[in-house]
């Protein structure tokens, strides 16, 4: 007789044997599609708020924090006369202004969080997708912010913001006002004397200019544009690497230019820091570096990771299905039940008549066979 080994027959399966396992995860998957429309914000909005209330609270005292590192003054870093020599770029304004920052990092990820929402109808994802992204932003503020008063390093241009550039434009101002022509050896005497730099007993320089300028000028470690913006399309390039499945290992490597166009514009934003004198390199590398990984934390805290199997919705979603899946299974047994049971009875109740007739021809016999046995004995 041959015996067949059991670890080749476990993995020889027929394609009989795979059609029911396929046809499971097709019934799971449209189940999940079917229940996305049944969590919606009318329906669960406030009590998903409600869960996540302390979660808000803290986001707000975030913004507390912020604004009171705003109103900080950072630390003056001593600056001498061999450093101020590398500190002589123009003073310009800013190619991507402030006001810029909050509407692509902020506002345009909550714009593509509302339109998934509407073509998918699930209010976990929006929660957390606004409450993720907040978070992101606002501990990547923080850090930022609070490391850029305790570092205080100068920026590129605090030559310019250390001199007394409102008196160097009105005396330019004057010169061609008063002389009509342009002096060059007048003008110069005159920047000489504007921009010539006054030094205390130790080397350190003392400013001389507009006083929110020279602060402005004591933040340059790390880039505030260049962490708010890894922080908000950091988190967007996960959110959209998870929705669109990018590492589902089928090999659509066209999906990764949607992954990669956010964080595109992010490294733009930091070398448009550079190329406008506001920040030296390492200032644009530490805030990138510090906005991805404010970002990818934030981002786990709600979604398994993008390569994941469920890597296209929230911890909360697939926890939520698989405890009203375990419900339902519930619900259908308990209903089952009784009927089991009555069949049960039934059963035993057909059985019990054909056991007792059973049993009965034994003892019949048994009691023939000592009938016999006794006549037997008496004749």
């Amino acid at each position: 007789m041959r015996v067949e080994n059991p670890a080749n027959a476990s993995h020889c399966l027929s394609s009989s044997d795979l059609l029911p396992l396929i046809e499971q995860g097709n019934k799971e998957y449209k189940m999940d599609e079917v229940q996305l429309g049944s969590h919606t914000i009318r329906s669960h909005g406030f009590t998903i708020a409600r869960t996540h209330m302390h979660d808000w609270l803290i986001l707000v005292l975030l913004v507390v924090i912020w604004v009171v590192i705003l109103i900080i003054h950072p630390f003056y870093r001593f600056v001498g006369k061999d450093m101020m020599d590398d500190l002589r770029y123009p003073l310009q304004s800013n190619t991507v202004p402030v006001w810029a920052v909050p509407m692509y990092a902020v506002l345009l990820p909550m714009l593509i969080f509302i339109f998934v929402y509407i073509r998918r109808r699930d209010v976990y994802d929006l929660h957390h997708a606004v409450l993720g992204l907040l978070f992101s932003v606002l501990v990547t503020a923080v850090i930022t912010d609070s490391i850029k008063n305790a570092v205080g390093r100068p920026r590129p241009d605090f030559f310019w913001r250390c001199s007394q550039m409102e008196r160097m434009y009105a005396s330019v101002d004057l010169l061609f006002s008063e002389y009509k022509l342009f002096n060059v050896n007048i003008f110069s005497k005159e920047l000489n004397f504007i921009t010539s730099q006054v030094y205390d007993k130790w080397g350190n320089v003392i400013c001389h200019g507009d006083k929110s300028v020279i602060r402005e000028g004591h933040k340059s470690f790390p880039s505030g544009h260049t962490s708010w913006s890894f922080a908000g399309l950091g988190f967007l390039s996960l959110y959209l690497s998870g929705k669109i499945k990018a590492f589902d290992r089928r090999g659509h490597v066209a999906k990764l230019c949607i992954v990669f166009l956010p964080l595109l514009v992010a490294s733009l934003v930091g070398i448009s820091r550079v190329d406008d004198y506001w920040h030296h390199w390492q200032d644009v590398f530490a805030g990138g570096l510090l906005g991805l990984v404010v970002a990818t934390f934030c981002y786990l805290q709600f979604y398994p990771p993008p390569y994941d199997a469920n890597g296209s919705g929230t911890y909360a979603y697939f926890r939520v299905i698989k405890e009203s899946t375990a419900n339902t299974t519930n619900t259908i047994n308990a209903a089952n039940l009784p009927n089991a049971m009555t069949g049960e009875i039934q059963i035993a109740n057909q059985q019990e008549p054909t056991d007792n007739g059973f049993m009965g021809m034994h003892l019949a016999r048994n009691s023939n066979s000592v009938l016999e046995d006794v006549e037997s004995g008496k004749s």
